[in-house]
């Protein structure tokens, strides 16, 4: 028998809402064929779709935001089997079955986007990865060892991830899973949104999809939630 497969996400503090979960959740179920379970983990549930099962986070002072991703690799994690986590910003628009049969049982991760700037580019971006219990357990055990010094040494949990993975891994093709600013609507200036306070996209545009690309990341500003491309709103729900 196959291992049960879950989708992941993480909802810490007030930077996302709860309707960044649900959008999710509804995203993966329109767009995911095969069988699954969805978990959040979070430390507030407040207004999360009731169907969602939610996990609490475990209370640290010194861990927030991204810094929880190195507990996914925790060999007693609640949820066991695959994993397929996926980051709150980005929307699911096309099918991702693959993301769960392409190259079974080996740690998954996407190329920074970074890769368009830099040639052969190897970092990470861990916005959407997957692995199995058991994988790559000091990716969590070195970090909670001292998470303090950890957290401040290292800029992000990707980078954390990059300096313990150093073998055992592939990159998703990186057509699968785009960055929407940069190579979907073709990394225009981004301009002060007087209606928002951050940064948007000077224009109102419409993204460029490769073939097999299903995921659209949306790192730094604009959020899905803020951004004015109508392809946007009509995807992100």
């Amino acid at each position: 028998m196959s291992n049960p497969r879950y989708v992941c996400c993480l909802k810490y503090g007030k930077k996302y809402s709860a309707q960044y979960v649900n959008n999710l959740y509804n995203m993966v179920k329109r767009n995911l064929t095969i069988n699954y379970n969805f978990v959040c983990f979070t430390e507030d549930s407040t207004d999360i779709d009731p169907n969602i099962k939610t996990i609490p986070l475990p209370v640290n002072k010194h861990v927030q935001g991204w810094w929880y991703k190195p507990f996914f690799f925790n060999p007693e994690l609640e949820v066991q089997g695959t994993l397929l986590f996926l980051d709150l910003d980005m929307i699911v628009f096309d099918n991702i079955d693959k993301l769960f049969t392409y190259k079974p049982g080996e740690f998954c991760i996407i190329r920074d986007f970074n890769r368009m700037r830099i040639h052969d580019y190897k970092k990470f971006n861990s916005s959407v990865f997957r692995l199995e219990t058991g994988q790559h357990t000091h990716v969590y055990t070195d970090f909670i060892k001292d998470i303090k010094t950890n957290s401040k040494r290292w800029h992000g949990d990707q980078d954390w991830m990059k300096h313990k993975i150093t073998s055992g891994y592939d990159f998703w093709p990186d057509e699968w899973i785009r960055s929407y600013k940069w190579e979907m609507r073709g990394n225009p200036r981004l301009v002060l949104d007087k209606t928002n306070g951050g940064r948007n996209f000077p224009n109102i545009g419409t993204p460029n999809i490769d073939p097999g690309n299903s995921i659209a990341v949306f790192h730094g500003d604009p959020n899905p939630h803020n951004c004015h491309d109508p392809w946007v709103k009509e995807n992100w729900k």
